[in-house]
């Protein structure tokens, strides 16, 4: 077994000494940026420690106890920063553990909000080092997100930077597979953007980019109905059609009409079909024999577009295909309430990707880029985005998530901390 401090020391060597970050240099930093910039370089034998800490608890989303243990982690960290960090415990009909809200006062500037989570996909106490990289659940997705905006925020503390601002960080304990209701799950991270001005979400980066837009997603289900008879009557007057045909014209149509919207998909995922049918949750099962006219179907798909005004047009569309129904058959389609809005990619959004590539010039790191947001699922910064611009993609760069292989590549991290650092303290003059 490697000792902590040993550990520390090797993990050092990496971020310190490999890849891009390296080479760059203040170019356009005042005197207090630089001495934010330096705080920064100093905190990163540190960040090794952490990210070390945090893999190895355990908290898949499912293990409520693990998730709750990340969050004593955080809101110890956060405490130490001279935020009133908390644990907000959720429902318990909700299925999750809860959530971390931790909260730095002041007036100066911009109030911003900082967006991580707890939970991964897979458990941890997995971590190792190889090479440059770090391995293990959660180390990109997003410990190590988590951990780029915490040692921003140490660094700023650290240079006195912090004072005065108004700064709420809220990690949710179920990004990864959310509870229901969302307007529940999602309440403190909602009302923490009534509060705020900007939105700084850390979901792993893709080289030289950030996000600032993602598309939002919602659930659909389609249920038809037909004469169930015996087969040699099918297309006839009295029997018609059937409902897995009138499915499949349906699922065809959604193809042929709609697959040319930019940036939407559209995915028919579960089906069932036959004389009697049913869907239940993620669910289906149907009953028939080669000589019956089927009699009901079911699909259960997902939407996903890039703003409210696609969403609302696709849906109205995809009603109307529902209603031209083939001889003898009824069809319904429902859309699901419990959706993931869009983050559009707003002038405000733009706005801020400007700002944030100034920073990343000015650190002699290069440009920044928007990220195309067809590549990226929902997230956690998508509730706040009807409220307040936002930028994602801020955390750790990584490979694998959401796979027992995820790592991060250590030799980003100052970069992206001393990036978050002096992005925050622009925003919050």
């Amino acid at each position: 077994m490697i000792r902590p401090t040993l550990l520390i020391g090797l993990l050092s060597l990496c971020v310190l000494t490999t890849g891009r970050s390296q080479d760059a240099a203040p170019h356009g930093l005042s005197a207090k940026e630089a001495e934010i910039v330096a705080k920064a370089g100093a905190g990163m034998p540190q960040f090794a420690a952490d990210l070390q800490e945090a893999v190895n608890t355990s908290s898949a989303t499912e293990d409520l106890a693990g998730v709750e243990r990340m969050g004593a982690i955080v809101v110890r960290q956060m405490s130490e920063l001279g935020f009133n960090a908390r644990w907000v415990p959720q429902p318990a009909g909700t299925g999750r553990a809860g959530c971390v809200v931790a909260e730095h006062r002041g007036t100066r500037g911009k109030r911003i909000l900082i967006i991580g989570h707890l939970d991964t996909v897979y458990p941890g106490g997995n971590f190792r080092l190889e090479g440059g990289r770090a391995f293990g659940s959660g180390t990109s997705d997003m410990k190590g997100g988590n951990l780029v905006a915490i040692h921003a925020l140490r660094s700023l503390r650290a240079a006195g930077a912090l004072e005065g601002t108004q700064i709420i960080a809220v990690f949710s304990g179920d990004e990864e597979s959310p509870g229901r209701p969302l307007a529940v799950v999602r309440s403190e991270l909602i009302e923490a953007a009534k509060r705020s001005d900007v939105a700084l979400a850390f979901e792993a980066a893709v080289n030289d980019t950030v996000v600032i837009a993602r598309r939002g997603s919602m659930k659909w289900t389609l249920a038809t109905n037909g004469v169930s008879a015996h087969s040699s009557g099918i297309f006839s007057p009295d029997v018609g059609d059937g409902a897995i045909y009138e499915t499949s014209r349906i699922l065809n149509s959604f193809r042929e009409e709609l697959r040319d919207e930019d940036g939407l998909t559209f995915n028919a995922a579960l089906v069932a079909g036959g004389a009697t049918a049913s869907l239940e949750a993620t669910e289906a099962h149907a009953k028939g024999k080669a000589n019956i006219t089927p009699g009901e179907a079911f699909v259960l798909g997902d939407l996903r577009a890039i703003d409210q005004n696609q969403v609302d047009r696709v849906k109205a569309r995809m009603a109307e295909i529902v209603s031209r129904n083939l001889p003898h058959t009824t069809a319904k389609i429902t859309f699901g309430d419990d959706a993931y809005p869009p983050m559009a990619a707003t002038q405000e959004n733009y706005a801020l990707l400007a700002q944030i590539d100034q920073v990343s010039r000015d650190l002699g790191y290069g440009g920044l880029k928007a990220f195309d947001p067809r590549a990226r699922g929902a997230g956690d910064v998508s509730f706040v985005a009807p409220f307040i611009p936002g930028l994602d993609g801020l955390g750790i760069r990584g490979e694998m998530e959401h796979n027992p292989g995820e790592s991060a590549d250590l030799a980003s991290v100052p970069e992206l901390v001393k990036r978050t650092a002096i992005l925050i303290y622009r925003l919050t003059r």
